[in-house]
Parts: C-alpha cells; structure tokens; sequence
C-alpha cells in the first residue's frame, strides 16, 4: 500500500447485472467505506455539494464521524452529484489502480441503480430525461411549448414548478420547429475540394440536444467540416442515454447504445468517422457504453471511432491543415471548458482550436458551471447551480470577451444567466459552441433561428 496513485487513472466496468450492485447492505457498505476516505482527505470540498454535505456529517457526528452518520442521510450525498466526474478527472489520489480504487462519480450511479431497483426514483425527475419524447412532442407547437417554458412566465412556470418540481426561475431549452435532421435534409453543404483534408468522411451523430433544441449547433458543425474537405453525413438513431445514466437505468443506456452502434457501425466500417458535437454524448460513446457493455465488440469498435467536434477540428488541423479563410472575431472570446469535455481525457480541444482563429484573445475558464443537465433545473438543486458556478460566472464576467462560448449548450445557458443574475442591467453576450464560432470566423451560415 502506498499514499496517493502516480499511475494513469483507470476505470472499472458497471457490475450493473450483479445482484450486489443493488444490494442495499453491500451498498451502504461500500459507501460508508469511500465516504469515509474522502471525509479524511477533503480534497474534493470545492467542487459540487456532494462533498460539503458529506463533510458537514460527518463534522456533526463528532467523534464517531462516519460510523455516526445515519444510512438515510446518504442520500444527500447522491442527491447533490452532478456526475460531471471532474472528482475522479483532477482531484482524487485514490482512483484505480490505486487499492482504495474509489470512483465516487460511479459509485452515484450505482446508488440511483439501486434506488431505481426499490422504485423509488421520482416520476417527475423520470419524465425530465424522456429527450426524444418530449422533442417530439414539442417540436410540432414550437411556439406555444417555447412560450410556456419561457422564464417570467406567471402563468405556467408556477404551475411548471409545482407539478414537475421545475424551479420557475431556471432557464430551460427552447425547442426548434424543425429539427437538425429535417434542416440538414433540406440541403447538403458543398464539400470543399480544394482543402487539404478533402477526403475525409464523418457522420455526425446528431445528439438530442442539437436535434431538437439546437440545430444551429449542428448545421455549423457540418459547414466547418465540408469546408475542410470532410463529406459529412447526419444521423440521429437516438439519445446516446446521458439523461438515464443520472437516474442509474443502466439497462436502457444499454439498450440505446446497442441501437445506435447497429446503426452507426456500418459506416464506421466504410471508413466513416463518428463526430459528436455535445461532450456528454462524445463521453457516454466513447467510455460510459464500454464500461456499461465490456466485452461488446461491436460497442469497442464504435468507441474507437468517436470523436468530439473540437477534437476532430484539431485533429484536422495537426494532420492535414485546414482550409484557408479565417477571421478573426474582435473582442475575444471566452471559453468555458465543460467538465464532460475534460472527462473524455483528450486534453482542452475547443481551446486549442479557438486558438487557430487569427489575432483573437481567447480566455479560457476550467471551472464547472454547476449545471449538471436535468438536475441543475430541479426546485431542490437550482439554487445550488447557481452558487456552484459563481467562481465560473465570475471569471467570464472579468474577462469581458465580446464572445462567450461553452461546449455544453446547457452550461453555456446557465454561466449567461448568472452573468444576468451578477448584473441585471448589462447584456450578456449570447452563448455559443466554440464551433459556431469557428463557423462565423469562416463567414459561414449558422442555420434558422429559433
């Protein structure tokens, strides 16, 4: 046994199918025992609010410390998880290999599996997570389903938030009236014959979030890409299960990965890439599904062959160059590196390919929005979002770039609308991916409006 881990973090497979990995006893066991290390090393006590309200229970049980906290209190600890995994990413020392092999973001997620299995999991929070579902439905009365969400609406978001436990103050996704499929079906982009990475072929994976919510995001996404030679195709099989990974429903992320990799690999074996324009998708496809299905050929082989846009941009870049065109963007930029972005490993790729714009200041933040996807909406967790990202809102209002961009959509809306909540009476800049800056560096179009 050693104190603290030099070798390269690793992770283990979900035992998901385990009867142990929903045992109440063994789980309360396991969680007594990470807790109990991280309660002695606290490293951890500045990210999300796991953590303090771990602390604080362990410093109100006294002397007895773990072994007097009460087992229905940990569930405040789950509850406060974001999963955004920057705990395991930047902070733990006892991460596998290591012996102590905590992997506290997993560990969350088999606490709601098995919160799940007791059916206790709240009806509400399930419905938030019906992605598709609910784009489907909202995508015919765009309009009225944009007009009902709409923050300041006194009508239906107190009504919101009594039934479906939405905070009425929370800014949530609009919807597009045609969807990124039904936009990108309408026209092809003309590939650029004369970039040198023409002959490049990617399918980009259109996610549920630029599908149904942001189009925009997607269609930019294409017009970089066939502007430097890459002949692209869309498809949409389905959510990659981001949104049931949070609830713990492991055998539906199973499921939607198996539905999407049939469809995906065909092309994967024509020699097409996989591009994923929202990190939580590029992370669930590249290292969740593995970890959910080990020992799945056909998921390994789609994981290999995924990749984040901004890693493919810079990937292009390195290998072949990109075409030629760029402008800069006067005032700068700041960036906001999104925790799934820096949990995929690949180092900070929207930075360095912002970085590629010609005499543009790019600042970059690291630290969490305090979103956390569907959880950050909730009437209990809202307010902690928002304080969770001051430090974030705070850096991005100092840098004062003229353009703010995020690789998470939904972490972009919320650091504007802290920016909003820290100074009512200034305008914060509208958030963007770092792609649909790329796209408008290029002069390129940036699809509908919503």
């Amino acid at each position: 046994m050693r104190e603290g881990n030099l070798d390269a973090p690793t992770r283990h497979p979900y035992d998901w199918r385990s009867p142990d990995f929903t045992d109440p006893a063994k789980l309360e066991a396991e969680m007594r025992r990470v807790f109990d290390l991280c309660h002695g090393c606290r490293r951890c006590f500045n990210l999300c609010d796991s953590f303090p309200r771990l602390f604080d229970l362990v410093d109100k049980a006294g002397e007895a410390e773990m072994a007097g906290v009460a087992g229905a209190d940990l569930d405040r600890v789950v509850d406060a998880c974001t999963l955004c995994d920057l705990c395991f990413m930047t902070k733990c020392p006892y991460v596998p290999p290591h012996p102590f092999a905590i992997d506290f973001p997993h560990l969350m997620v088999r606490a709601r599996a098995a919160r799940l299995a007791r059916g206790e999991s709240g009806f509400m929070e399930r419905q938030l997570t019906e992605t598709d579902r609910n784009g489907s439905l909202a995508r015919p009365v765009a309009g009225l389903a944009n007009w009902a969400t709409r923050r300041g609406n006194r009508l239906t978001r107190p009504a919101l938030e009594a039934v479906a436990g939405v905070h009425r103050d929370a800014a949530l996704p609009r919807y597009a009236g045609r969807t990124l499929m039904m936009q990108a079906a309408a026209s092809d982009p003309v590939v650029n014959a004369a970039a040198p990475a023409f002959g490049r072929k990617a399918v980009l994976f259109a996610t549920c979030f630029a599908n149904y919510n942001t189009p925009p995001l997607g269609l930019a996404a294409r017009a970089v890409l066939a502007h430097n030679g890459v002949d692209t195709k869309l498809a949409y099989p389905g959510c990659c299960g981001m949104p049931q990974l949070e609830q713990g429903d492991l055998a539906r992320v199973a499921a939607k990965a198996k539905t999407i990799a049939a469809a995906l690999l065909p092309l994967v074996d024509e020699g097409w890439d996989v591009v994923a324009p929202v990190p939580s998708c590029a992370l669930m496809m590249k290292f969740e599904w593995p970890l959910i299905l080990p020992g799945d050929p056909d998921i390994a082989r789609l994981a290999a062959a995924v990749y984040d846009v901004s890693e493919y941009v810079v990937d292009i870049a390195a290998k072949e160059g990109l075409a030629p065109g760029l402008r800069p963007l006067p005032g700068g930029v700041t960036l906001h590196l999104a925790c799934h972005a820096r949990a995929q490993n690949m180092g900070p790729k929207a930075a360095e390919m912002l970085r590629l714009l010609p005499d543009t200041a790019v600042t970059v933040v690291e630290r969490c929005s305090g979103h956390g996807g569907a959880w950050g909406v909730r009437t209990e967790n809202f307010p902690v979002a928002l304080r969770v990202g001051k430090p974030t809102v705070r850096q991005v209002a100092k840098a004062g770039a003229a353009h703010l961009c995020s690789e998470c959509p939904l972490a972009g809306a919320h650091i504007a609308q802290g920016l909003e909540a820290e100074n009512p009476a200034g305008a914060a800049p509208e958030p963007l991916h770092p792609i649909q800056l790329v796209a408008r560096a290029y002069g390129l179009p940036e699809g509908e409006p919503l």
